[in-house]
């Protein structure tokens, strides 16, 4: 028996749409009546975990499931130790510098040298603007990213953007991407060079799912 990790929140009801394709039945996740945090799947051959998105490379990097599914945010700010498989193209964001639009800033570069830049996503500031040899300081916040320049603790944020809508009501635009992010297909590497479970047969279903849908 396998074991996976799938992700509360957005990614969830399509996570629990494609596993079914491969043949796992984790529906019983979406009964808002359940509490429950582990479940076996329908049909027994496989048991399921309801974690948070970040915590989802956690749980497959240390064993404690063979398969995840999280968006590749998750998987660029945290470097954990697992096998990338299978791009699912769904859950499409990306990872954006946004100042005010009533600022004068329309690129990086523009940003005054030492200042302040609040984000989340803590690790991919940091290698962005040293990339770009720019010295800043990132203020990590943990929500409500927007208010650092509203508030005018920071001159900039780095945050996730799906439909720019958050950021349009909040007098913010974005001046530049650092990448684009989709729900991924991860497994713990011992795992999956030994087929534990045969989770072989659900990667390669899911990547025969990912070819028909791309063609």
């Amino acid at each position: 028996m396998i074991t996976v990790a799938l992700p509360k929140g957005e990614l969830l009801k399509n996570t629990i749409r494609l596993l079914k394709i491969a043949g796992l039945d984790f529906s019983a996740f979406l009964d808002s009546g359940t509490r429950q945090l582990q479940i076996p799947d329908a049909s027994g051959k496989a048991k399921g975990l309801l974690v948070r998105a970040q915590d989802v490379p956690v749980y497959v990097e240390y064993g404690q499931a063979q398969l995840g599914i999280v968006g590749y945010d998750v998987l660029r700010e945290k470097k954990p130790n697992v096998a990338h498989l299978v791009d699912l193209q769904f859950g499409y964001c990306r990872l954006s510098v946004a100042v005010p639009e009533s600022s004068s800033y329309r690129s990086p570069l523009d940003l005054p040298a030492n200042g302040r830049v609040a984000s989340k996503y803590v690790n991919c500031a940091r290698e962005y603007f040293h990339s770009l040899d720019l010295p800043v300081e990132i203020v990590p916040l943990s929500g409500s990213v927007e208010l650092g320049p509203i508030t005018g603790m920071s001159e900039a944020i780095v945050d996730i953007v799906s439909t720019g809508r958050t950021l349009k009501e909040n007098g913010l635009i974005e001046i530049e991407t650092l990448y684009e992010s989709t729900a991924r297909l991860i497994a713990h590497p011992l795992s999956y060079r030994l087929n534990t479970g045969n989770l072989g047969d659900v990667v390669e279903k899911l990547r025969a799912e990912m070819l028909l849908t791309a063609s």
